[in-house]
């Protein structure tokens, strides 16, 4: 959602104002547009479908009568989705922060007063997106940890680097091991189990009122139920993730600061060790993780026997497995954009990014309508498959719809209001003739 790096020599150098069309650069709208379309996928997968709310024996059944597809697809999810483009989407937000942090130094004015009007502005966007909307928002996280990243505007690359090595894969196993400490200080292996199995069957019965809300519930049965999970349960969850939302933007800012993607051809060979190395991180992070599945799915392992220390163990591999990815998935589609062919096809998805804000809302407001009681009552009807196929068409229409917009307009609808509000005052919306300049080809 932050902006690209501009040469507005025409400006002030004391004068903030937003980005214009022709300072962007459309990797970055491209890779934004890229992790939107995948956050989509993990939110309707595990979220709006009703999967993560579904019983123990329901989970099992569904499992036990899916069809091919739908396994393959569910380990693709797996492997492939989860967690990785909102590590990619964090990663992002560092690296506009960086380029815009260079963008105000290089004109000479002051950045920290206006970007956290920037951060207040999207604070408030989430807090009523989260009570009004739904509760997995992730723009009031983004909000908070920008106020922290800007503690870190002046740390040198390298205590970036470890910033976000401990925030990212030590961080995890800290917060597991915390959050198992009352079975670890129990009196015996029994009492510890019972203490898990406690907790185990509060978090049922919170699922099954929000699974029955979600399913036949009002807007306003949906919205209460939703304000109690997330106050007994979701927000324990968010808390212990912002920590390693910050590592993943320090990961951004660092790049920022590199100058990685502000010229790209001369750190080619950087983002082919990337994939090389990242594909390596995915793997060892993510085996475990299948093994462990799978053998669960036998029921060869149980939440009651699996041991103490496994899942201490696997918290921050599968940190590193989706940190890793995503770093294939970034070096992977900078790579291609260097060549003509691939720049104008995954250029397609520049303007999805560029309206990243607009596309996020919009996707929750529609996948509320389509899968919630109140729309269309999808909540546990479709199955893994055509959960993708539903976002791939959704994202299709965004794609579209974003392109349509930006042909007349400079902003997304909401990334104007936040602008504008952002600078205090109204913001021009309609397109000028020289923002219909198109940006350079790649070489091929």
């Amino acid at each position: 959602m932050p902006t690209a790096p501009s040469s507005a020599a025409s400006a002030p150098r004391t004068e903030a104002r937003p980005v214009e069309a022709g300072e962007r650069l459309e990797l970055i709208d491209a890779l934004r547009g890229f992790a939107l379309f995948g956050i989509l996928i993990s939110n309707v997968q595990m979220w709006f479908s009703g999967r993560v709310f579904l019983s123990r024996e329901q989970f099992e059944a569904s499992i036990a009568n899916a069809s091919l597809v739908d396994t393959i697809t569910r380990y693709a999810f797996e492997v492939l989705v989860s967690g990785k483009f909102i590590t990619l989407f964090a990663f992002l937000f560092g690296l506009g922060f960086a380029v815009q942090l260079g963008r105000a130094e290089a004109r000479g004015g002051g950045f920290v007063p206006l970007y956290s009007r920037r951060l207040t502005v999207l604070l408030v966007v989430g807090v009523l997106h989260l009570f009004l909307l739904w509760y997995g928002d992730i723009l009031s996280s983004y909000a908070l940890m920008g106020f922290c990243l800007l503690l870190l505007r002046r740390r040198s690359e390298r205590t970036l680097l470890i910033i976000a090595a401990v925030l990212v894969l030590v961080w995890p196993l800290l917060m597991n091991l915390l959050w198992r400490l009352p079975q670890l200080l129990a009196d015996s292996p029994e009492a510890g189990a019972a203490v898990m199995a406690a907790a185990r069957e509060k978090t049922s019965a919170i699922h099954a009122r929000m699974l029955t809300a979600i399913t036949g519930g009002s807007w306003w049965d949906v919205t209460k139920t939703s304000a109690g999970f997330y106050r007994d349960e979701f927000f324990t969850m968010m808390l212990a993730g912002l920590l390693t939302c910050l590592g993943r933007f320090a990961l951004g800012l660092w790049a920022g600061r590199r100058g990685i993607f502000q010229d790209v051809p001369s750190h080619l060979g950087f983002f082919r060790r990337l994939l090389g190395w990242g594909l390596v991180a995915a793997v060892v992070g993510s085996v475990p993780g299948v093994v462990v599945t799978v053998l669960m799915q036998k029921k060869v392992l149980t939440p009651e026997t699996m041991p103490v220390w496994l899942p201490l163990v696997l918290a921050p591999l599968r940190n590193l497995a989706q940190v890793g990815l995503a770093g294939v998935y970034l070096a992977g589609i900078t790579l291609l954009f260097q060549r003509a062919t691939w720049q104008r096809a995954l250029g397609l998805l520049a303007p999805a990014g560029r309206m990243a804000l607009t596309n996020y809302l919009s996707q929750t407001v529609i996948s509320l309508l389509i899968f919630y009681g109140y729309g269309l009552g999808q909540v546990g009807k479709q199955g893994p498959f055509a959960c993708v196929v539903i976002c791939v068409g959704v994202f299709c229409v965004q794609v579209l719809w974003s392109h349509l917009w930006l042909s007349r307009f400079r902003f997304g609808p909401v990334e104007w209001a936040w602008r504008s509000l952002t600078y205090g005052k109204t913001q021009p919306m309609r397109r000028a003739a020289s923002d219909n300049t198109p940006p350079a080809p790649a070489t091929a």
